[in-house]
């Protein structure tokens, strides 16, 4: 049996509110001004990678508590990589703390890129390649006063793909692949180009998604009436209801796309609601899902008895749940890098990254991994040959992965003297539980959140941006937190 044997998903924490979005544009674009709810979107130190990452860590759960090394390859599925030419998939591994022998690779140029990675995970676990991690994630940005900007949401999404108790067993797929230009983006261009939405619901949706699910339904031998649950990711109105009749599929298996609170992420938004619709799956029901891109491509599934073991760390519903609302409509531009803020001479800094002495610390920076001296206990970090502690040692530090362990503050300041995108800027002493202090930036917060002696988590955030060159420096920072997390 092959099929998802772990899930997860992320929804960053702000929201921003759509009302002030259109009252923001009500002098240019009037239309919009009835529109509700609110659109996930990303902190300034968040990317497609660090989406990837933190949905990964929902997934697979703390490191000090799940074993990673029956994870062979991974798969990132994304149409907004901040790297052309650097393996992204390849950061995140590195994150995450995985064997550097296994196999990662970056998908995307479809909205069914992250259905496509899952199908090739399938693949590559019947020739025995073992565990594939499949990760999706998008950060895309639009122009100012579109309907894109208030329907949008970013999210990450993951699933593990074996053979060991596994949750969610795969019956079969269907693609049909065809050059239905919906909409575009250059290489080179930051936001895409739309076709007209009618063409697009009518000829393309209508038409392309059906055959894909029936081919889908007819590989894995069942029936359209016994589906429990349809997944469509979509934007228009009652279009997932219409495919559900188009296709026999029972109106009650609709599953809700999550637009009110999330909005449409893109990539991963099929493998995001999967992910929360496996949070309340019964055993035997059988799950559809379905993404419209290039053509259209069906996935079919059924549920184990498995999956009343498992549960991600947190959980697509928990993201959800822990939202807030923002107001302020140009702090979503200056985080999309729609806005150019004022920064003072303080921000004119060269942030060249020596990239041989990142490679030399690769494992202490990329994995938040310290030292601990075998003889004294103590942990260092980062990590070195020598240990200071009553006298110095020499090659007894062994590593010491800090990402997944209990955290508090010692001391914390928040100034507003040196630039920072997110003001004021938070920062402090963390000491982990068992050893290790370092000085970390704190992020997602507001002032007056933390004080010694808060509780913090470890997430995997933007460091800073080489804007002269174009490279993206990733290092972990310190968050409160929030809500029940599974060890």
């Amino acid at each position: 049996m092959i099929g998802i044997t772990a899930y997860g998903g992320y929804v960053p924490r702000l929201r921003l509110s759509r009302q002030a979005a259109a009252q923001a544009n009500a002098w240019y674009a009037p239309q919009f001004a009835g529109r509700k709810g609110t659109r996930a979107f990303a902190n300034w130190d968040e990317d497609s990678i660090t989406l990837a990452v933190a949905a990964a860590r929902d997934c697979l759960g703390p490191a000090t508590a799940r074993d990673r090394t029956g994870v062979r390859a991974l798969l990132l599925a994304s149409d907004t990589l901040p790297f052309a030419e650097r393996l992204n998939a390849g950061v995140v591994a590195g994150a995450l703390a995985l064997d550097e022998g296994i196999e990662a690779l970056d998908l995307g140029g479809t909205q069914r890129a992250a259905l496509s990675a899952f199908t090739q995970a399938v693949a590559r676990v019947q020739a025995g390649g073992g565990d594939t991690l499949v990760l999706a994630a998008d950060n895309r940005r639009t122009r100012a006063a579109s309907a894109q900007e208030l329907e949008y949401g970013d999210a990450a999404a993951a699933v593990l793909v074996g053979t060991q108790n596994v949750l969610a067993e795969y019956l079969g797929a269907g693609t049909v692949t065809a050059d239905f230009v919906d909409h575009f983006r250059a290489a080179g261009d930051d936001v895409d180009y739309h076709w007209e939405e009618r063409w697009v619901r009518d000829e393309g949706i209508a038409r392309l998604v059906p055959r894909a699910v029936q081919a889908a339904l007819a590989q894995a031998k069942v029936n359209a009436a016994d589906v429990a649950h349809f997944i469509f990711p979509t934007t228009f109105a009652k279009m997932d209801a219409q495919l559900a009749k188009a296709c026999g599929l029972p109106a009650e298996s609709v599953v809700a796309n999550l637009n009110d609170a999330v909005g449409d992420s893109g990539v991963p938004h099929g493998l995001l609601l999967l992910a929360h619709t496996l949070e309340r799956a019964q055993p035997g029901q059988l799950i559809v899902l379905a993404q419209f891109g290039s053509g259209a491509q069906a996935l079919v599934f059924r549920v184990t008895d498995a999956i009343k073991t498992f549960k991600p760390a947190r959980g697509v519903a928990q993201w959800v749940a822990r939202g807030v609302e923002e107001k302020h409509y140009t702090r979503f531009l200056a985080f999309k890098g729609q806005l150019a803020l004022e920064r003072g001479m303080r921000g004119e800094q060269d942030k060249k990254t020596a990239l041989s002495t990142a490679w030399r610390h690769h494992g202490a920076l990329q994995a938040l991994v310290a030292g601990r001296c075998e003889v004294t206990g103590s942990v260092h970090f980062p990590p070195s040959r020598l240990s200071y502690d009553a006298k110095p040692l020499q090659d007894t530090q062994k590593p010491y992965p800090l990402a997944d362990r209990a955290a508090r503050i010692l001391s914390w300041s928040a100034e507003y003297l040196s630039w920072h995108p997110a003001p004021p800027h938070h920062y402090g002493q963390i000491d982990f539980e068992g050893g290790g202090r370092i000085l970390m930036d704190f992020t997602d917060l507001e002032v007056g959140e933390v004080d010694a002696g808060t509780p913090m988590e470890m997430v995997f955030r933007v460091k800073d941006i080489d804007e002269r060159r174009g490279f993206t420096r990733y290092f972990w920072k310190a968050t409160p937190l929030r809500g029940d997390v599974k060890a």
